[in-house]
């Protein structure tokens, strides 16, 4: 590889002494043209190491090529640039692939299908979760002998420390593909199963109950084998742990009497206290602040009744909630007391709802505090040891559209390139950047950054008159042509970006269930020997 290397820079001496004769001056001394000269001599610097030590997967749900590239303009422009010429921090990544993220059954998919790919090695249907495609959705007794095995369990069974942390519930599709196995990704917890009309799901377990008896469950299914639990969980989904009873409310704004959901009575919360004494359990930020990551082997926290709230939504927890970058910060120190290494997955799951709620503001200001994550991985870790994979599951029919000049707010309404002024559609009316394909269409929510509220109201699809409003405000929600419950998935691929050891793996256009296969090679998780 070294003497390739010395090559290449004598073949690039070469080639600028060349540029130098026949380029004009101001084309070879074009920022552009010396920038783009320098992205091509890194290359030459890359490692081709192989194994890693750490894995840390983030996964932006939802988060498809248009949300980034709206993003990083939006970022840029609120740190006074032009937006164009930035990156989300995981961009800069020296590797990149595109993803396929298609279901075994469906061609725009789901995150419970695309997340049991990520995390099995095997596409499946949607709307399952740890369990292949010849599982029948609802039918809990087809659980038994479908069961795949995740590159977490793996992690566990080698000895590695492991964690999930989530911006949705932790019993959600994306978090619960990496430790659940289950018939519906609905069943987050027994009120959900519909017992009542279907007694034989009694025999099956919710989502949250397996989270919390992660260990004991994973010892049964691979005898002999003796593993310490996921030793970090941090998310929301409180309601689905705690009994239906207001006696067990946390906060004390619950939004309608019980804050829990569980029709068993079971409190998961004092479960899961009782299995590890030694563990911190936390819901609030002062707690979640309080925990000694140096000393502290492992930590459970649920920090809202649902899922935890918007990024530019979250200081109006009454608890307080926080950021995604500081859960992973301290989730990396907790789990970097194992001297064997960990995996962790993070995932940014309000992405995706700012979407389905028609809300370009939440779904880019949720995807730059994701991007603030995963610097803070990058941070916290390093690339000889720690291989760093930021995905999505999936995209949304989210759309950059028109003609806006450089520089153009990308939350603003459409000015072409030499206007001064607002461009009109041939209906006589401003449009917008961003915009949808289908949704519950447009809304102007003055200062609300809670996209949420959106499903309150009813929709209002098609063309709308733009000229008084402002449409850079959080509470705005973009038009959408075709009237639909909430918006939808996209079926096109999405990005992989990857750095550390294994990296350069990640290349090409590629099956979204190559990302296991990249985690379980840099970790070692498994060979041909153990199958």
């Amino acid at each position: 590889m070294k003497g390739i290397a010395t090559l290449s820079a004598l073949a690039l001496a070469v080639s600028a002494s060349v540029q130098a004769q026949v380029l004009p001056a101001s084309q070879s001394n074009s920022p552009w043209y010396s920038d783009a000269q320098m992205n091509v001599e890194k290359k030459l610097q890359r490692s081709q190491a192989t194994k890693a030590k750490n894995v840390i997967l983030f996964v932006g749900d939802g988060m498809g090529v248009s949300t980034l590239t709206a993003a990083r303009i939006l970022e840029g422009q609120m740190n006074g640039q032009s937006g164009e010429e930035g990156y989300l921090s995981f961009e800069t990544f020296p590797y990149s692939a595109l993803v396929k993220t298609y279901n075994v059954d469906a061609q725009t998919p789901d995150s419970a299908g695309t997340m049991t790919a990520m995390m099995s090695g095997i596409k499946t249907d949607v709307g399952v979760i740890g369990v292949d495609e010849d599982i029948v959705r609802g039918d809990c007794a087809t659980v038994a002998g479908n069961e795949v095995v995740t590159a977490l369990e793996l992690a566990e069974l080698k000895g590695l420390s492991t964690g999930v942390v989530s911006t949705a519930r932790i019993t959600h599709a994306t978090p619960a593909a990496a430790y659940a196995k289950s018939a519906d990704r609905n069943w987050e917890d027994i009120s959900d199963m519909g017992i009542d009309e279907n007694p034989e799901r009694v025999n099956c377990e919710d989502i949250a109950s397996q989270l919390i008896h992660f260990e004991a469950n994973l010892e049964a299914r691979f005898e002999g084998s003796d593993v310490d639990g996921i030793e970090v969980a941090f998310g929301g989904g409180r309601r689905h742990f705690l009994p239906k009873d207001e006696a067990f409310n946390v906060e004390k704004d619950a939004a309608a009497g019980a804050e829990g959901d569980r029709s068993d009575e079971r409190n998961l919360i004092e479960e899961w206290k009782t299995l590890y004494p030694q563990g911190s359990y936390v819901n609030t930020q002062a707690e979640f602040d309080a925990i000694n990551a140096a000393e502290t082997q492992r930590a459970f926290a649920l920090f809202n009744e649902s899922h935890m709230r918007y990024e530019a939504d979250r200081l109006n927890d009454v608890g307080g909630e926080p950021s995604l970058a500081e859960m992973t910060s301290k989730a990396i120190d907790i789990l970097d007391n194992n001297d064997k290494g960990f995996f962790l997955t993070v995932e940014s799951g309000r992405i995706d709802h700012g979407h389905h709620a028609g809300s370009a503001y939440n779904a880019l200001t949720d995807t730059i505090a994701f991007a603030d994550a995963v610097q803070a991985a990058v941070d916290a870790t390093s690339a000889e040891d720690t291989l760093i994979l930021v995905t999505a599951d999936h995209s949304h029919v989210f759309t950059i559209a028109g003609y806006p000049k450089r520089g153009n707010p990308i939350l603003g309404k459409v000015v072409a390139v030499g206007q001064d002024d607002v461009a009109l559609a041939e209906d006589g009316m401003p449009y917008t950047t961003l915009g949808y394909t289908n949704g519950r269409g447009f809304a102007e929510l003055s200062g609300e950054t809670d996209a949420d509220i959106r499903y309150g109201i009813d929709s209002d699809n098609g063309r709308k008159d733009l000229s008084t409003v402002d449409t850079e405000d959080s509470g705005f929600h973009q038009e959408a042509l075709i009237p639909t419950s909430s918006e939808t998935h996209a079926g096109e691929d999405i990005s992989l970006h990857a750095m550390g050891p294994g990296a350069f793996k990640a290349q090409g256009v590629i099956e979204q269930n190559i990302i296991y296969h990249l985690i379980n090679e840099a970790l070692e998780l498994h060979s041909e020997d153990d199958k």
